[in-house]
């Protein structure tokens, strides 16, 4: 793969780079234009959207950062993105284009103050993984092998800068309006200022291996915070395929069910017990041993599930709830999905709503074990994400909804149910944390 020797750090650069992006997308509007003059509507959108989503990618994989991390995140959402934009999107999870190997040297002696040959035995700077914050390197240290995550240069500083780029777009996609809309992208600012404090990633990490240790067939990395600093973390090199590359090939359907309900406790656990969750459920953070365990990895975004979001949250979740009238739209205020303000028809319109999504998306929550292998369940959350991505009426109403928390929580939960689907796990047991 080809290597990147520099990257974009102040904010005329990246910024420079953004309005190349934007001025490419331009030119492809005009292609979809011409297009529709020899081919379908359907044909001419879906090359749209090719077009747009390699060259949006191919902006801000340059970039790397917040940019390429939001990226990542809307990968997750494969129910409103069009799935050219989440096949391209989806690379930034853990291909990306690395550093070039001087560039990382030079970087590593920014961070750390000295060279990587004057603190490991052996460290090769070509590395193994790049993802959207940082990439990954082979080290040797007293006979150990050692993965040395470097994070980009200039991540940390341009974290406002790249959301203020971003913005627009996230607000016309999500459909955002309203004075009150900066909690969201303060919500997702605060986040990624912490995953790109490698001292308190390493913390994290520490913290989650030790309370779910006890959790049958997960594995943790060990981590060496006299070989990390505020922008380098180390620890043990881990060996496995990733999530993704292990459910394409995989047959067993035995090794497949002991891997699911592992992931399934790994997060019910967390949320339940521990009251804060690994928001990034990604295929890129997840490994599988020859074995057959499921290996955790980065820990970079936990998000912490304050009391009074966590009763009413999951008190709609709960079958009474939503069968219930007058309990459900009393959740719905509390969590700021209804609005004091809101018209008769915003009531109405979005009641009906989130009353059809949660109808299906709690599901595996009112049973005793679940399929997760079954496509009609997720081929209906698809539909309606269709269904409302096309709908006129959503579009005049303002999307700002919901409490700041939804982004992170729901994030997690879209993310582990795409990664259970992937995995086709059957018979999971939803409760089984409990037991632990």
């Amino acid at each position: 793969m080809k290597t990147i020797d520099s990257i974009p750090t102040s904010k005329i650069q990246r910024a420079s780079k953004l309005v190349k992006t934007g001025a490419k997308v331009g030119v492809n509007y005009l292609k979809y234009y011409g297009d529709k003059i020899t081919k379908t509507e359907l044909e001419a959108k879906e090359k749209l959207n090719q077009n747009n989503a390699e060259d949006i990618y191919d902006g801000l994989k340059q970039l790397k950062g917040s940019a390429l991390k939001v990226a990542q995140m809307l990968s997750m959402e494969k129910s409103i993105l069009p799935q050219a934009y989440v096949e391209k999107f989806s690379l930034a999870q853990f291909s990306v284009p690395p550093l070039s190997p001087p560039l990382v040297v030079k970087t590593f002696k920014t961070y750390f103050g000295k060279p990587p040959e004057d603190i490991f035995d052996t460290f090769n700077a070509t590395s193994v993984n790049a993802a959207s914050i940082g990439q990954v390197h082979i080290a040797e240290k007293d006979g150990k092998k050692l993965a040395v995550k470097i994070q980009y240069p200039g991540v940390a500083e341009s974290i406002q800068s790249d959301l203020a780029m971003v913005k627009p777009i996230a607000i016309k996609m999500f459909n955002i309006k309203g004075k009150d809309s900066d909690k969201y992208f303060k919500e997702v600012e605060n986040k990624l200022v912490e995953e790109t404090n490698y001292i308190l990633e390493l913390e994290q990490s520490e913290e989650i291996a030790k309370a779910c240790s006890h959790i049958p067939n997960i594995k943790f990395p060990k981590y060496y915070p006299n070989l990390s600093s505020e922008r380098i973390i180390t620890m043990d090199y881990m060996t496995g395929e990733h999530l993704s590359e292990f459910t394409a090939t995989n047959t067993n359907q035995d090794v497949a069910n002991k891997i699911g309900q592992s992931l399934w406790d790994f997060y019910m656990f967390q949320i339940h017990k521990l009251k804060k969750v690994h928001a990034d459920p990604h295929p890129g953070n997840f490994l599988i041993s020859k074995e057959g365990h499921l290996i955790a990895l980065d820990f970079g975004c936990m998000k912490t599930i304050p009391e009074d979001f966590y009763v009413p949250y999951f008190e709609l979740a709960e079958k009474e709830s939503i069968e219930n009238p007058t309990i459900f739209r009393e959740k719905m205020f509390k969590l700021e999905i209804l609005k004091p303000d809101d018209s008769p028809e915003e009531i109405e319109f979005f009641s009906t709503m989130f009353h059809e999504m949660l109808s299906i998306f709690t599901q595996p929550f009112h049973v005793e074990t679940f399929d997760f292998s079954d496509p009609s369940f997720f081929g209906r959350i698809a539909e309606l994400g269709e269904k409302y991505s096309k709908n006129t009426e959503l579009r005049k109403m303002n999307g700002n909804r919901g409490s700041k928390h939804f982004i992170y929580i729901n994030r997690t939960f879209f993310g582990l149910y795409n990664l259970m689907f992937d995995l086709k796990a059957q018979d999971v047991k939803i409760n089984n944390f409990n037991t632990l």
